[in-house]
């Protein structure tokens, strides 16, 4: 009889990284209450929730290819590192524009910077954690992974609501400033033993960089996975509009955000935290469909509500859903994508996420101004199903995908 499995939180090196991740996902999380409500209640103007988005998404797109490139050809933990300190660059700037008050066009410069450390932060960490934990155990590592990440952006949003209602932006980007550092402190504790010896990467820059999109689009499960999450939340996503139905239509202010912000955190964290105990590997192809089609219906219901609780309780529905389908779509990537080509696939597929939650934002801005919030967020779900029944039609290998394993090269091949 096999030894039973150790636990994925006593792997070596997994719990200060996960602690690290914690730190930094908090400040990540009170920066965009924070910022989002700064700008808003400086402009009053539903284009500039657009603007926030698009300030950190016009830098991701144009880095994360040869972020992609470095990931793969130097130290991950190294490049992580310096991401992290320059988002924490950019916590000092805002804490002065804070206190100096700036014009609002600052808060967009500092965002695009702030845009910058994002494009090597997603695809390191990605990158980084199959060189912590074992093959077997990296299902498992990623449902905890998840589950924890979200804990954190149950009390990120709230207590940042809460801090800035108390101290304003000085004391909310002071918070946020030392998470950032204390983050970058903790790399160093992570050792990294399961990294496969660095290869010859192909010569010119423009190879090395499509190489990520080449892998991508030869493998349909792979390419399914990640653009039916692009498209769902690029059209169906609420969370930039959370501002607006705080003030004018829930009527609840900075502290009812924050809660509002975190109710999807609440609803990840707790089908994470069962995920990560009792991991599945059946019908993964289904059941991601269904998990999307759930999100979309949650937030319709959300669309049309006008009561905090229902509210509430639609986005708790909605981030339970949205945890299943990361859960899938991460467990996928890594399981397909061998460890040299880790940084340039999870370099496209952080564009994809980027995507659909920064243009997103842009998306919800634009929507919210032409039509009104609640037209815009009904309009919303309305694509995210329509999306769901169109990918199921076209991309049959996905629907059809039984287990994670299903996914690898050799069985792509």
């Amino acid at each position: 009889m096999s030894a039973a499995p150790v636990s994925v939180y006593r792997l070596p090196g997994f719990l200060p990284f996960l602690i690290a991740r914690i730190v930094v996902v908090f400040a990540v999380q009170i920066q965009a209450i924070v910022v989002a409500w700064q700008v808003y209640d400086l402009t009053r103007d539903p284009l500039s929730l657009a603007y926030v988005g698009l300030a950190q998404f016009i830098p991701m797109l144009v880095l994360l290819m040869p972020a992609g490139d470095l990931i793969d050809r130097y130290d991950r933990k190294l490049i992580l590192m310096l991401s992290w300190l320059v988002e924490g660059l950019c916590a000092a700037a805002l804490l002065w524009l804070s206190l100096s008050e700036a014009a609002v066009s600052w808060y967009y410069a500092v965002l695009v910077l702030y845009g910058c450390g994002r494009a090597f932060t997603g695809p390191a960490l990605s990158s980084l954690l199959p060189q912590i934990v074992p093959r077997e155990r990296l299902a498992a590592a990623i449902a905890a992974n998840s589950m924890i990440m979200r804990g954190a952006t149950i009390s990120g949003p709230v207590i940042g609501g809460g801090l800035y209602a108390i101290g304003g932006g000085g004391l909310t980007y002071s918070v946020c400033l030392v998470c950032f550092l204390a983050g970058s402190a903790l790399l160093p504790l992570v050792p990294v033993r399961y990294a496969e010896k660095m290869q010859a990467l192909e010569a010119t820059a423009w190879t090395r960089f499509t190489a990520g999109i080449h892998f991508i689009r030869t493998r349909p499960i792979i390419l399914g996975t990640i653009s039916l999450d692009l498209f769902a939340v690029l059209l169906g996503g609420v969370i930039a509009l959370l501002p607006i139905y705080a003030q004018e239509v829930l009527e609840v202010g900075p502290t009812g955000l924050g809660l509002l912000r975190s109710a999807m955190a609440i609803g990840e964290v707790s089908v994470g935290l069962y995920l990560s105990m009792k991991p599945f590997n059946r019908h993964v192809g289904l059941v991601m469909f269904g998990a999307v089609a759930l999100f979309g219906v949650a937030n319709l219901v959300f669309a049309l509500s006008s009561l905090f609780w229902l509210s509430f309780a639609a986005l708790v529905v909605a981030g339970g859903a949205d945890m299943v389908s990361m859960y899938i779509r991460s467990s996928l990537v890594q399981f397909s994508t061998p460890d040299a080509m880790r940084g340039r696939v999870n370099a496209v597929n952080m564009l994809f996420i980027g995507s659909s939650n920064e243009l997103g934002e842009f998306r919800a801005g634009t929507s919210a101004a032409w039509f009104g919030v609640v037209p815009a967020a009904l309009i919303g779900c309305a694509c995210t199903l329509t999306v769901t029944g169109g990918w199921m039609l076209g991309f049959k290998s996905l629907r059809k995908v039984n287990r994670f394993e299903d996914a690898s090269p050799s069985k792509a091949a």
